[in-house]
């Protein structure tokens, strides 16, 4: 296998080794885990991460204009285990993008949606692309915003998540007190962990605009728990 394998081979294979290593018994509870809203192979993910070694590879990775094709037949296979895969083979080409794939972010994002990939896009992709690309946040994360999709505006409060001192809290703080009434547990959770990541930064900061901004007790309380456990 190498670089120049085609993109429907390279599918193939992937959809050829997971499927021969289905395991019936674990599908049921990880399907379960995710209130029932995707199949599973029933890869545990270390096992999972085996398998894609050799798809991992630097001299077996697809060419770069193959990628979103790729993630999108990932994406429209049935089982979850695809679609981790396919984040992960996107998370090695995020110092190589360019500023177009903030349209297939948002496509992963809005398409099969729950946690278990909105929060590793947002986080890991979508973070480090924006990070090179500062001109696409506020235009692509105030569309988020005010699109109405809640996995949309997760992403747009969580893609810092990482940045440490880098983190723009004025942006931060404006997008918070936008969905501070929300009644979404996604949203108010998000809003929390975001928060508690940054205390580990500027612990002054957070509790400073927590004390004075009503958030939802679940935010709130997520948002000081390492602070007050200090």
């Amino acid at each position: 296998m190498n670089s120049k394998i085609a993109k429907s081979k390279y599918i193939s294979l992937i959809i050829n080794s997971f499927s021969s290593h289905a395991n019936q018994k674990d599908a049921i509870p990880m399907k379960r885990y995710m209130k029932n809203q995707f199949e599973f192979f029933g890869i545990q993910s270390k096992q999972r991460r085996k398998l894609q070694r050799e798809f991992m590879k630097k001299e077996n990775l697809p060419a770069l204009d193959q990628i979103e094709g790729i993630i999108k037949e990932l994406w429209a296979l049935p089982q979850r285990e695809f679609q981790y895969f396919g984040m992960e083979l996107l998370e090695k080409y995020v110092n190589k993008v360019d500023k177009e794939i903030a349209t297939l972010f948002e496509y992963m994002i809005v398409t099969k949606s729950w946690w278990d990939t909105v929060d590793m896009i947002a986080a890991r992709l979508v973070g480090p692309v924006f990070g090179r690309f500062n001109d696409l946040i506020v235009p692509c994360t105030e569309k988020w915003m005010y699109y109405g999709n809640m996995w949309l505006q997760r992403s747009a409060i969580l893609f810092q998540l990482k940045y440490k001192k880098e983190t723009d809290t004025e942006l931060l703080f404006s997008y918070i007190q936008a969905l501070a009434d929300s009644r979404e547990f996604f949203i108010q959770k998000a809003i929390g962990w975001v928060l508690r990541e940054y205390s580990k930064t500027d612990p002054g900061a957070v509790v400073k605009f927590v004390n004075s901004t009503s958030l939802a007790p679940l935010s709130k309380r997520e948002a000081l728990r390492v602070v007050n456990r200090g």
